[in-house]
This record gives structure tokens, sequence and C-alpha cells, in this order.
């Protein structure tokens, strides 16, 4: 029953991805798309393509009619629905193969069965598999919630049955924050899954997350490709994954995957899924520092780790599965060679709160040739494309592979220095930071090991902006097609020694730069400039991007004057106002909170002062710099 034309339920990175290991099949594919997405990446990739509604995901990606609407007027006879959106969908899965569709996932009792957290780990502790204690019980009020609470102890995570990507957990360090952190957690599941329960587990103070990949088919085989290292998180969204997970112990790696095989075949699972598990890093890996985390019913976006270090293609490995084939090889016959990691390359400023970005790229690649054997680049962008506000914020993964994991980190840090992106934010220089670290080298990080950092990680080296102003510098100083003698720019002054100077800012700072005043270290990555306009340049220096401007003072002084407004900081939903007119505010007071790349953001009072008035409501949808709240003008 071979697949012969597949139809991708998903956008970006990961339609792009599945397209090219169609391609080496001989499989023609169909992707679908937004209004948003009209002209990305993943729509050029496929074969054909059909729009499947307008672009809030609930009306394009998540309308399960819209697309397989689009499967029977493209004539597509299987659908893989990626990640994400409605990967996870047990309905979904059984509308696919109701309509008499091949469904490239599990069965939808399977993703039942371990989609809930609660389910999932009632089934694992009957298979055998550690799990932490925590409250799983039906039961939702605050004073259910509360006395569980007390019972686990504090501090502890609350985390939404249905969820999954960081959303919907909170953690609560005492009593008096459940009640406020529960709504929140509640309110962000809600919006996200459609499933406002809730569940409570234990914490684990310095957390390492390891997960294996498990792979199932219809003939009863079962076998695991390994484990991962997903440590290195931001808000419990990961950031950097390895594989294999550095200081493994073999007896630990046999006990963590036989337990993962153990929880796939007590629901006959078939096709890809990953078993998570919570690792206790303040301790070395042993075999009782590891418990059940939940288990992903469907490809992972850090799945090329596994494949760099198998030389297997899980893409692949899916269609034979969902074909009726047996898996491609024995567990005895998957081999385990070298070390891989993934960074994941995103539309979002670190700098700034990791605010997500939207906009025309105008600059984006890797600075250097791309081998595919150490090197691989799965990209759902390119320059020209535009990055809608409407989804999750990455935009391509940088996956590095070599013998030893000192040398995959070596290549890594080199390749992000040689990675540029320009027109929307990124966080490349914050991922070279990271990889830079000795934590991350001596693979001692954990989960909370970023927040625990501060600006360190998210915001450039004074060296890299001082790099990318001389960049700067250099352009605008460059004599190259003076054509009469005043328009040469070295400096001259009479009866005096010349000077060079250029006015630039850098962000909010403006000053007039001397280029002989600022010397750069020999080590500093030498900096990419990109032209934005006559007066604004992105420079790229060791994977950050600085925004450097030549300020025209005139058209500026409005900007200097204001911080009398709390504006909207990207495109979103508006959830909530905390400040009606005639309120007194302090700088700094939460005074709204916005949903934007499906995560919440608070904005705060850029002053203390009065409010004049309110200029939005809850549940409105707002651009970027549009005006919420007025103070009263000093």
């Amino acid at each position: 029953m071979k697949i012969q034309k597949l139809l991708v339920a998903n956008r970006g990175e990961i339609a792009c991805r599945i397209f090219e290991t169609c391609r080496g099949l001989g499989i023609a594919t169909v992707a679908v798309y937004s209004d948003a997405d009209a002209r990305a990446k993943h729509v050029r990739d496929a074969d054909e393509a059909v729009h499947i509604g307008a672009s809030p995901a609930p009306e394009s990606y998540l309308n399960i009619a819209a697309i397989l609407a689009a499967a029977k007027e493209s004539g597509a006879d299987a659908i893989h629905p990626g990640y994400g959106f409605l990967s996870e969908n047990a309905d979904f899965a059984e509308a696919v193969e109701t309509a008499g569709l091949i469904w490239v996932g599990p069965s939808a009792a399977a993703i039942r069965s371990m989609g809930p957290k609660d389910e999932a780990k009632r089934i694992a502790e009957e298979a055998g598999v550690p799990v932490l204690p925590g409250y799983r019980g039906e039961g939702q009020e605050l004073e259910t919630l509360a006395k569980a609470a007390r019972e686990i102890g504090f501090p502890l995570l609350i985390k939404a049955v249905a969820g999954g990507g960081g959303r919907g957990i909170r953690l609560v360090n005492k009593a008096g924050e459940l009640k406020g952190e529960l709504e929140s957690a509640v309110r962000e599941a809600e919006s996200a899954f459609g499933d406002g329960r809730v569940m409570l587990e234990k914490l684990v103070q310095q957390p390492r997350h390891i997960e294996v990949q498990v792979f199932g088919d219809a003939h009863g085989n079962v076998v695991h490709l390994y484990e991962r290292d997903c440590s290195l998180q931001r808000r419990r969204q990961k950031v950097i994954e390895e594989a294999p997970a550095p200081g493994m112990p073999e007896d630990v790696r046999a006990a963590m995957t036989d337990a993962a095989v153990k929880l796939a075949q007590a629901v006959g699972y078939q096709g890809a899924g990953t078993v998570e598990f919570i690792v206790d890093g303040s301790k070395p890996l042993a075999i009782d520092t590891f418990w059940f985390l939940e288990m992903n019913t469907r490809l992972q976006v850090e799945h090329p780790v596994t494949e760099m270090i198998t030389g297997q293609d899980l893409v692949a490995w899916q269609l034979l599965v969902a074909a009726g084939d047996a898996l491609p090889l024995k567990q005895d016959e998957i081999p385990l060679i070298g070390h891989a990691i993934e960074a994941r390359i995103c539309a979002e400023d670190p700098a700034d709160g990791f605010r997500p970005g939207a906009g025309l790229i105008l600059e984006f690649g890797l600075l250097q040739p791309v081998d595919g054997d150490t090197i691989r680049w799965d990209a759902g962008f390119e320059t020209g494309d535009r990055v809608p506000s409407n989804y999750d914020s990455m935009i391509a993964k940088l996956i590095v592979s070599a013998p030893e994991r000192d040398a995959a980190v070596d290549l890594l840090v080199d390749t992000l220095a040689h990675t540029q992106l320009s027109g929307v934010p990124a966080n490349t220089g914050f991922l070279r930071r990271c990889a830079q670290s000795d934590a991350f080298r001596d693979g001692t990080h954990h989960v909370n090991w970023i927040a625990d950092q501060g600006d360190a990680l998210t915001h450039p080296p004074s060296e890299h902006q001082h790099a990318s102003v001389l960049a700067v510098c250099d352009v605008r100083l460059n004599d190259e097609g003076a054509r009469m003698p005043w328009d040469i720019r070295d400096g001259f002054r009479s009866n005096a020694m010349p000077v060079r100077k250029v006015a630039v800012a850098v962000g909010s700072d403006a000053d007039w730069f001397d280029p002989a005043d600022h010397d750069v270290d020999a080590d500093t990555p030498l900096p990419f400039v990109t032209d934005l306009s006559p007066r604004r340049f992105a420079v790229t220096t060791g994977g950050d991007t600085v925004l450097v401007e030549v300020p025209d003072y005139d058209a500026d002084v409005e900007a200097v004057l204001g911080g009398d407004s709390v504006s909207a900081p990207m495109p979103g939903k508006l959830l909530s106002l905390h400040v009606k007119a005639g309120d007194t505010v302090a700088k700094g007071d939460p005074v709204a909170v916005m949903e934007a790349m499906k995560m919440e953001h608070t904005l705060p009072a850029p002053r203390d002062g009065l409010v004049a008035s309110v200029e939005a409501a809850p549940g409105d949808q707002v651009s970027e710099g549009d005006i919420l709240v007025h103070l009263e003008a000093e």
C-alpha cells in the first residue's frame, strides 16, 4: 500500500523537511497554506498547494474540514501532520482514516492514551515506568488543588493536562502564589489546547530533560533510536538539543530506553514517538534519578540529531510504517555514531524578553558551505520571505555533527558566527553564547540554567557592538566614488589634526563615534553588513544582529520626548488590562497582558504617572505600535 501523494497538514520548516524525503522516495507532495503563507517557502517546495483559509490558525491549520477538503481536491491518499497544530489530535487522526486516507502517525487510541498527561502517567505507572509524585485527579476546584498542593509540598509545577511545547506550565514557590498562577495556567491552556484542566507535580530543582526516540509498527515491533538531551530551555521551550545525552552511562541508557520501549508497547504504539523523562541534574546520571514526564505522539522538532547519529531518515520510517511495512531495522542493527547538536533559529529578540518579530527577511542563511554530513540546515524561510505574526517564531534549525561532543560544540559555535538573519529579530547570538558557555561545554546545564544567567546570555557583548559600529563607520567613511575634494571624508581640518567621526545610534543610544577610539579584539568574529536603507544598517557579528542607524535628529525629536504611553510591542491579541483611566501607576507596574506567538507577554508602565486613557479592550487584535494606554503628560 505505497503512498502515492502526500498532503502535509503543516507549514514552515517541518513541511519543507517532509517534502525533501518525499522527493527522494518519488512521492508527490501537496502543501496547504493560509492567507499569511500564500508565498511561503513550503508552498514553493511542494508539487502543488491548496489554500485552506484565513491567517489565524483555527481558520486554517487547525481547520480539519478544510484540510480534508484540500486532500480530496488534490487527490492526496495520505496526510502527514508534522508537529504542532493537529499532530496530536486524535479526532483529526480518526477523521483522516474515516475519509479513506492513510494517516502518517500513531493510532487515535494511542494519541488519546498518551495525550492527557494524567492518563499517560497512570499508564506509565502500570507499565513499571518511574513517575514523579503529584496530583492527577479529576477535581479541578481551587480547594481540591490547594489541598493536593499542600500534600505534595512546595515548590511545585502546575501543568496543563492537554499541554505541550511548554504552554500551560507555571511554577508555584509558595501557597500564596497558587491561585494567581493557577488562573494564568488555565487561561493559557484553554487558549492553546481548548482544555483548561491541570495537574500538579513535585518540582525537581535542577532538572535535566532527556527523551528517548521510539518507533513501532503494525507487526508488533518496537525499537528505540537512543536518547536526546533537551535540557537547554527557556520558559520551558527547547533551545538547543543534542544526541546522545552528555555523560550518559550505559546502564542508565539501557534502563531509560527499556522504560520507553515498555511504555510504547503498553499502548500498541505505531510510528514515531518520543518518551520524555525529567532527570535530577544535581546528581550524576543513575538508574534512580529519572522519571517519566510525558510522551509526544508525533515527530519531534529535534528529530534531526537522532538522524545524524543513526544515519536514518525518520520521516522515511514514518511513511513506511504508515503504509503497513515493518520497521527497516531491528534494535541491534541501529548504530550510534558520533555526536549531533541542533540549535533552533527563531525570529525573536533575546535582549527584549525574547519578543517575537514579524516582517520581511532581508538576508538569511549560512555564510559558509553546507556539506550535509557535518552541517545541516533545515529552514522554512529564505531571503525575501515574510515572517507572519500568527504562528511560532522558529524559522529554521541548524544541526551539526562530529565524532566527539567537543568537536560538535566547536562546530556549532563557529557556524552560528556565520549565520546571518536581518530584517527581523534574531536569536543566533544568544544561541552562540549558550553553546560557548562553560556549563554547556561541561554538560552541567539544566532546564533552569538560562533563566539563572540573566543578561549575560541575552545581551550582545560590547565587543560585538563595537565591531558592528566600526563596520558601519567604514561604510559611511568610504571615499570610493568621491568626485570632488570636499566629498572626501579624510577628516581634514585647517591648522588641526584630522578627525573622522560618524553620528550613529545603536538601539536607543545615539552618539558621535570615532573609530580611532575603539579597538576590537582580534578574536571578535568578522561583521557582515546589510544596508536596510541609506541610514540604517543591520550588522551581524558573532551571530548577533545589531541595528546601527545614522540618526536624523529632527525626525527623532518626538521619539526622544516620548514615554507617555504603553504600546503593543508586536502584533497579537490583548488578553487583559490591569488599569483604567485615573489609576496611578509606578514604573514597571503590569499594565496589560498580550498573547503573541502562542505566549503571554506582560507590558509594564514606562514611568510613574497617572493613567489618562485606555485605548483598547481585552480581546482586541492589535498591531505593532498600537497605543494601548496613555499616561498624563509630565
